[in-house]
């Protein structure tokens, strides 16, 4: 009969994804994993898998967790929604006291393209966002938030470039001025 686990694999889930975002896969250990899930390596190991595997079920976590998209796909006015959107970045990177910055952004930093799968998951992450961007442009061109002439999948790409710039900014200098100017003139670029 097999054993009940004397863990919750939810919480040591939340607890690893934690420790990721905190140092990265690389500098994370398994010994750091044992004490920080409080669980034996061999529970991991039978429950996660090993720990690249643990690191994309965090990383998957994480992406679900963070369903910052979802205002933009409400109807109404659009231009306020994306600004919201882009001021919520800024200020979840500003209050970042950790300078944690973004774990999928962190994770194509760290891996770029040597692991095809977690490369996968991150394009997934951002073709996701710029999706969400291009659905709600597309309603502010047709609500005449927009200039007609304006390609709403051109400006979501670069929305979404703009996004991964204020997380990465954020990480390393989290200037306020900076990035808020940087929302500023992308807002402009959108609207002109």
């Amino acid at each position: 009969m097999p054993r009940t686990k004397e863990f919750d694999p939810d919480a040591a889930l939340q607890k690893a994804l934690e420790l990721f975002w905190e140092r990265g896969y690389e500098a994370t250990s398994m010994a750091d994993l044992v004490e920080r899930l409080g669980i034996a390596r061999a529970s991991i190991y039978a429950t996660f898998g090993g720990k690249r595997d643990l690191y994309l079920k965090a990383l998957e976590r994480y992406v679900e967790q963070g369903d910052v998209v979802e205002p933009l796909s409400q109807p109404g006015p659009a231009l306020p929604a994306i600004r919201a959107f882009l001021d919520a970045y800024v200020a979840e990177c500003l209050a970042d006291e950790l300078r944690r910055g973004c774990m999928v952004v962190n994770t194509a930093v760290e891996f770029g393209s040597r692991d095809p799968v977690v490369s996968r998951k991150v394009v997934a992450s951002w073709a996701e966002m710029e999706a969400v961007l291009a659905g709600a442009l597309v309603r502010a061109r047709a609500q005449g938030e927009i200039p007609a002439g304006k390609d709403p999948h051109a400006l979501a790409r670069f929305l979404l470039v703009l996004v991964q710039g204020v997380r990465v900014l954020g990480r390393a200098d989290p200037d306020a001025r900076r990035l808020r100017d940087a929302v500023d003139q992308a807002m402009n670029a959108v609207q002109i």
